[in-house]
């Protein structure tokens, strides 16, 4: 496969449990004696495993590089042992996937090989590993459990983010817990000048918007198309525009909820993911489309229960 010498790739590092559904494998996990899980997953070895929660993200991630260009790369970065992970390689190969690299750790904390492979995004089933990638400054998502529909868009990749605590720092959400909906529409509109801190998620709408132009620029067969779906509402909405016209990045669609529950509207934009931090709106997204929680901010610290 050739390399653009204009394009940086996208690389996307997913744990063997966002990419497939081994829930039922995993429930015999045992970390003081991995020996019986290792004994299913080899005898399952012909057994091509389910897609899992971000499995659709990724198949259609790849097709960017359907011309023979590189303009994403898929790594699996897996806390399976090394036998297992021949379970996981096959399923790769028997679902058609353009990935060849994996790493796997039997047990060990894996988010330090982000660095290496400069992952512009991590999604696991596993929350410790994702707030470890997170600290580190890495874009990460617990994937959840997701009752998606089915894909009406299978030429166009959509991915929505919430804004503060996730594409923006959580500095206006302390506003608001603190002071309340007056102080944070005050806040925000005396500020509305001044760009938001960038959120863990600013690098990898970054690289999300290189793929973008690259795709424009290329023609290729897949789309890509963002959406920021937030609680704010006018005239704090100024303030998140303007933020994304600072850092030279646009968004397709923007939707300023005013605190209607989320999960209708991302319905109808139909994600192929969304990454939000607070886990009840999450949880509401799941309900209809694939989702993932970014555990970063005040409403994941001890105190300010979401």
């Amino acid at each position: 496969m050739s390399q653009a010498g204009d394009v940086t790739p996208l690389i996307v590092a997913i744990s063997s449990r966002a990419l497939f559904d081994f829930e039922e494998e995993n429930a015999l996990f045992d970390p003081r004696n991995d020996q019986a899980y290792i004994d299913l997953q080899l005898s399952r070895l012909d057994e091509r495993a389910k897609p899992g929660i971000a499995f659709r993200l990724v198949k259609k991630l790849l097709d960017f590089n359907a011309d023979g260009v590189k303009r994403v790369e898929v790594v699996i970065l897996s806390r399976n042992d090394p036998v297992s992970g021949l379970r996981v390689l096959r399923s790769v190969q028997g679902n058609a996937l353009a990935i060849d690299r994996a790493v796997f750790t039997r047990g060990r904390e894996p988010w330090g090989y982000l660095r290496p492979l400069e992952a512009n995004l991590f999604l696991s089933a596993n929350p410790d590993d994702v707030r470890d990638a997170l600290d580190a400054r890495f874009p990460a998502a617990v994937v959840y459990a997701s009752t998606a529909m089915e894909d009406s868009h299978p030429d166009e990749v959509r991915i929505a983010f919430d804004g503060d605590a996730v594409l923006f720092a959580d500095e206006a959400e302390r506003v608001f817990r603190e002071g309340g909906l007056p102080a944070f529409q005050s806040h925000e509109a005396s500020h509305a000048a001044r760009p938001l801190p960038p959120g863990p998620f600013k690098p990898f709408l970054e690289a999300l918007h290189r793929l973008q132009q690259a795709d424009d620029r290329d023609k290729v067969a897949m789309r890509l198309r963002t959406a920021l779906v937030t609680a704010r509402s006018a005239p704090a909405h100024e303030r998140a525009i303007r933020t994304l016209m600072n850092w030279n990045i646009h968004v397709d669609e923007a939707m300023f909820l005013g605190g209607l529950e989320k999960g209708p509207f991302l319905r109808e934009f139909e994600p192929d993911f969304y990454f939000d931090d607070q886990a009840r709106h999450v949880q509401s997204a799941a309900r209809h489309v694939p989702a993932g929680h970014v555990p970063h901010g005040v409403a994941n610290e001890a105190g300010h229960p979401d």
